[in-house]
């Protein structure tokens, strides 16, 4: 069973080609209802594959299968394999289930679109990308499928290419990505070079039997790292995640809740082995670099007019616990909140499309109001996914928030506080969110209110109406999955053994301190839930407090580098090119040059003719005769 898991990017893959050689042969609902069966047989691939490894024992839940020999060159060899073990079973597990979900609604979303077809043929080959990423055997056939998503999430934020808008934002996003994948080029390089091999079993056996300088091993770390702050939006290179709410909602939800934005994520607890080799204070520079991004998106998040750029900065947020938590050593922790945010963000982008759709387009908080009654599937399940989010107990945001908060307070507690900080703000900028846009007055009916009209909501069809039931069902239960209650209840970090090669970091906390750690996490959220209320629904305190100017302009950093790039950034730019084009290619241009026009002299005496040749003979004989007299005394 487990050798069949090369069916499960195969299944997208077909989609994909599916939908290119039909191409508008087939009409709307076709296309979408073909590419969510592909993306359905794909997550069916994985339960097979997930049933045959859990009748394995813990160590036998690991294997390569290779389906052919792709560069054969000296030795350097890289094969296509898909390396199937606990974690890359997990990562295919939410990926293919939810993106089961979001191609459902999608199809519900983009009714009416002129470009149906070609947006479920770029999900199916975004589907196609992540699960080569996740699944690949060695480093190269990760960074293939890498690119892959970069690709074609740019293909997918600027799908409404004629607004320039969307344009841009889909050019941002690819041209940030670059910086991280020049990360990611550099570590892959420096591993072929210390240890000759790019996959990922033969690099922790060498690593494991071989002395490898902690200086290389934590160069590698860094470099990994950059990578991840590309994917996965840690600060500075965050800038293009919140911009790619230009694309369709559908789109928001997949690469921001399940698949590419993990993928740094993934990358680092691939590599563990590696990380704990490193120096401690790379890992230390991870954690920091992951709570200073929680903060500081949480910061921005609290005064968003915007609906999905709310839900953007919000999961710059919760990636920065995910990396919180890889800094510190904690990789099971990590994937359970990637788990439950793939659930209950998904859930809050689609929740969000839903209303945008119902509001006729309308996406500004401040024209919603008083939508529960009009949506109540919609508002139902949003309030699920705030309440996840939040961590409120017993929904699975809870869980693995709390207990990444719990390894932050073992390694330092100032990174405790900060992540404790950054979750009051989330209680607060979701409660915000909920009350703005499901109770209080109704606002979309004000007169003045703009160009739009008059909006008259409504709820979705149940294509987009059944994956947030269903979403809304795995925010309520996912924490089942890793419980702190005992050994027994800890499943998922039994699950993933054999993929962390028990390099997990242990926590030496005691049951009373983890308690009271949890109880101060639920402080934390009542106060900024309680605030929240009082602002926005009691109207008690005046709430331009939250939304000033410069937490609405994002710290006006975004805007900062956009002057930089546009104006002394762009005259550098020029510079190195004009210097590239005229010194560097004009040395180049010019040694050619100079071998031509001497070429051209030389080649006259090159005529065909005997005699000439003849006089060279003669011409050289004299010479050395010459030369031979005035070396030698007679």
């Amino acid at each position: 069973m487990i050798d069949l898991v090369w069916l499960i990017p195969a299944f997208p893959l077909l989609g994909f080609l599916t939908l290119i050689c039909l191409r508008k042969s087939v009409r709307e609902p076709i296309a979408g209802w073909l590419a969510t069966t592909a993306m359905a047989g794909s997550f069916l691939s994985v339960l097979i594959v997930f049933i045959g490894m859990l009748s394995e024992e813990n160590e036998n839940r690991q294997t390569v299968f290779t389906l052919f020999d792709w560069i054969p060159a000296g030795d350097f060899k890289v094969d296509v394999g898909f390396l199937a073990d606990p974690l890359s079973i997990t990562m295919c597990l939410f990926i293919t289930g939810v993106g089961t979900l979001i191609h459902l609604y999608s199809i519900g979303y983009m009714h009416g679109d002129s470009d149906f077809n070609r947006f479920f043929t770029y999900l199916n080959l975004f589907a196609f990308s992540m699960l080569m990423l996740v699944l690949g055997d060695n480093l190269l056939l990760t960074f293939l499928g890498w690119e892959g998503v970069g690709a074609c999430s740019y293909l997918l934020i600027s799908f409404w290419f004629r607004d320039p808008a969307n344009a841009t934002a889909g050019k941002k996003a690819f041209i940030t990505n670059r910086v991280g994948d020049w990360g990611f080029m550099v570590a892959m390089f420096l591993i072929f070079f210390n240890f000759g091999s790019l996959q990922y079993l033969e690099i922790f056996d060498i690593l494991e039997s071989n002395q490898i300088a902690k200086t290389t091993t934590t160069f590698i770390v860094l470099m990994l790292f950059v990578g991840a702050m590309g994917k996965s939006a840690q600060f500075p290179l965050h800038l293009w995640l919140p911009d790619a709410m230009a694309g369709p909602t559908p789109v928001s939800a997949l690469i921001h809740a399940a698949t590419m934005v993990t993928s740094g994520v993934y990358l680092l607890i691939r590599v563990n082995p590696i990380m704990v080799e490193a120096s401690t204070w790379s890992t230390d520079l991870i954690a920091w670099v992951g709570v200073g991004t929680a903060l500081f998106a949480a910061s921005i998040a609290v005064a968003q007019t915007d609906i999905k750029k709310v839900l953007a900065y919000s999961t710059v947020s919760q990636l920065g616990y995910m990396v919180l938590a890889v800094g510190c050593g904690a990789y099971t922790a990590a994937i359970f909140h990637m788990i439950t945010h793939a659930f209950f963000k998904a859930l809050l982008f689609l929740g969000a499309g839903s209303v945008i759709h119902g509001m006729g387009g309308e996406q500004d908080l401040r024209r919603y109001g008083g939508l529960r009654s009009l949506m109540p599937i919609t508002a139902g399940t949003f309030i699920i996914g705030w309440l996840a989010i939040a961590g409120v107990p017993p929904f699975s945001g809870f869980w693995s928030k709390d207990e990444i908060l719990a390894f932050a307070w073992d390694k330092n507690p100032l990174l405790w506080l900060v992540g404790i900080i950054t979750a009051l703000l989330t209680a607060f900028y979701m409660t915000r969110q909920v009350i703005l846009t499901f109770f209080g007055k109704p606002r979309f009916s004000d007169a003045g209110a703009g160009d739009a009209g008059e909006i008259k909501p409504h709820e979705s069809p149940w294509t987009m109406t059944f994956p947030l039931v269903a979403l809304a069902v795995l925010s309520v239960v996912g924490g089942l999955i890793q419980l702190p209650f005992s050994s027994s209840t800890k499943r998922l970090e039994h699950w993933l053994e054999p993929a962390t090669f028990h390099n997990e970091t242990h926590l030496h906390l005691s049951g009373s301190t983890l308690w009271v750690l949890a109880l101060l996490a639920l402080v934390s959220v009542g106060i900024g839930v309680g605030i929240g209320l009082s602002t926005y629904l009691k109207e008690k305190i005046d709430r331009q407090i939250f939304e000033k100017p410069i937490l609405n302009n994002a710290w006006n950093l975004d805007s900062t580098v956009s002057k930089f790039m546009g104006g002394p950034g762009s005259k550098v730019f020029t510079a190195v090119a004009k210097f590239d084009k005229e010194v560097i290619d004009g040395a180049v241009d010019g040694t050619g040059q100079i071998v031509k026009k001497t070429a051209s002299i030389l080649r006259r005496s090159q005529n065909g003719l005997v005699r000439t040749y003849a006089l060279g003979i003669g011409i050289g004989a004299v010479g050395l005769l010459i030369w031979f007299l005035t070396r030698t005394t007679l």
